[in-house]
């Protein structure tokens, strides 16, 4: 059979293939492009293509698949005509002058050994890849790019195909670690929750619901993680599990901080000497009482959860009880409120309240210290009692020491000075006397050689120096320090004539 007629039936087989051929002679002339081909170069015509490997160069550029020039023993024009067998080459072709539009081909080789030379009927059969390989690329990127740890796996083998950076940083592996070898010995659901199921969905292909799991990596044999599976198709229509992985080190290290913070919340809050219990801040049931609380009201836990104080008869007067609950739901806090509670035996204590909002395994609670102040207040009341019992026979006493006593019976409220003789003026002390004396502004504006007017000013500077709003009590307080005498009683006027 001749040559052409060799080429004629070549060329009536190829003709209709959906694929690109190109037949080309052992001297390198292009012989044949079918439409298929023709189409994938942006050509109509054979002599389009340049008629021979030469001319073929002369019109486009051939890079591999990483954009690099094509070594010329890689040509795989010149490879055909040699009768080199090869296939799944990938090659990057633009029109000169047009670099930037590029078509990717997958080729392999069409030798008919029957023909005359061995070779003597030679092409290449191709097919266009470019957006498959386009695909593939932007996935590979995104998939490398992605920060979230991520594997991929074949699941014909079970081997790993891919690993990104995260996952390389997560476990510490290097790529060349992991990929190749299965899921079993680099183990990614190792000490997973129900491991066998997740082995079943993986051996079936199915969506592997995320899960903790314990990795065993180079820098720490027990890297925990919460890990998915989820099955994909990768280019060749190879289908795969794509695992992805979340760092659960940060979770359980909080974690592990949080019950040690809980633990000595609840040392501290059993030791404190000072009663205290915890209530919801929703109302003020009660969810924690300490030993000190158990001790002075004699209320134990078990009586007392989810009891609000009201309900244990802890409050006495229900006006201090709405009090207190009103300014803590206004500002969130209670400091110092002076109450009296009622213990479990029925006796009454005087108590310095104080509460806090907490957060406690997230649910808004108070804290509430209640320190008994009954011995104080018991304390203080005999000392004010002894007081009065010296101040009313004060006529050996001193000035400054009556103040002093005074001071003590009666403190002044806080940020306020105790007031004393010392800080009133000459005439406000003339004035002074003469108010504890009983006389009006008229009789003292008469003696002091004074208008009523500055009389009038003189007794509202006492009011204000000595912290009092009416006159009786500047009395008082003059009577107290010893600077003026009690009047002696009136006598009737017939006890006079007697």
């Amino acid at each position: 059979m001749s040559i052409e007629a060799d080429e004629a039936d070549w060329k009536a087989m190829v003709a209709d293939l959906s694929e690109g051929v190109l037949l080309i002679r052992p001297d390198g002339t292009l012989t044949f492009a079918n439409t298929a081909a023709l189409a994938m170069h942006g050509v109509s015509r054979l002599d389009e293509l340049g008629g021979s490997i030469a001319g073929f160069h002369k019109r486009f550029i051939l890079s591999n698949a990483r954009s690099h020039p094509l070594d010329p023993k890689q040509d795989p024009l010149a490879r055909a005509a040699r009768g080199e067998a090869f296939s799944d080459m990938v090659i990057r072709v633009a029109k000169v002058g047009d670099g930037q539009h590029q078509s990717i081909f997958r080729v392999r080789s069409l030798i008919d050994r029957n023909g005359e030379q061995g070779g003597l009927h030679s092409g290449l059969l191709i097919r266009n890849d470019t957006e498959l390989v386009e695909a593939e690329q932007r996935f590979e990127h995104m998939f490398r790019a992605n920060p979230a740890p991520a594997a991929i796996c074949r699941l014909s083998d079970f081997r790993f195909c891919r690993v990104n950076q995260g996952f390389l940083e997560l476990t510490g592996f290097k790529e060349n670690q992991v990929v190749g070898r299965s899921v079993y010995e680099v183990d990614v659901l190792r000490q997973a929750e129900q491991r066998a199921a997740a082995i079943e969905h993986l051996h079936a292909g199915e969506t592997i619901r995320q899960r903790e799991a314990c990795l065993d990596v180079p820098a720490d044999s027990n890297k925990w993680v919460i890990v998915a599976g989820h099955p994909i198709d990768m280019p060749g229509d190879t289908r795969c599990m794509l695992f992805t992985f979340a760092d659960l080190e940060a979770r359980r290290k909080a974690e592990i901080a949080l019950k040690q913070s809980e633990e000595r919340f609840a040392k501290a809050f059993q030791l404190t000497p000072v009663p205290t219990l915890i209530g919801k801040r929703a109302g003020l049931a009660i969810s924690g009482l300490n030993d000190s609380f158990t001790q002075t009201f004699g209320h134990h836990l078990d009586d007392c959860l989810g009891k609000t104080a009201a309900e244990i008869g802890l409050w006495i007067d229900p006006k201090l009880e709405r009090r207190f609950d009103r300014e803590l739901k206004r500002a969130g806090a209670v400091r110092n409120f002076d109450g009296r509670l009622r213990a479990k035996d029925g006796s009454e204590l005087d108590c310095m309240i104080s509460a806090e909002s907490v957060t406690i395994d997230g649910e808004a609670c108070v804290l509430c210290t209640l320190q008994d102040i009954t011995e104080r207040r018991r304390s203080e009341k005999d000392l004010i009692a002894a007081i009065e019992a010296a101040m009313s026979d004060a006529s050996w006493f001193t000035r400054g020491v009556l103040d002093k006593l005074a001071t003590l019976r009666q403190p002044p409220r806080p940020g306020e000075a105790a007031p004393s003789e010392t800080s009133l003026t000459r005439r406000e002390r003339e004035v002074l006397k003469r108010v504890g004396h009983g006389s009006t502004d008229q009789e003292i504006a008469e003696e002091l050689a004074l208008s009523p007017n500055t009389v009038r000013n003189h007794v509202a500077s006492l009011h204000r120096k000595l912290g009092v709003n009416r006159r009786s009590a500047v009395v008082v307080w003059a009577r107290e320090r010893g600077l003026v005498d009690a009047p002696e009683p009136k006598r009737s006027i017939r006890a006079k004539k007697r």
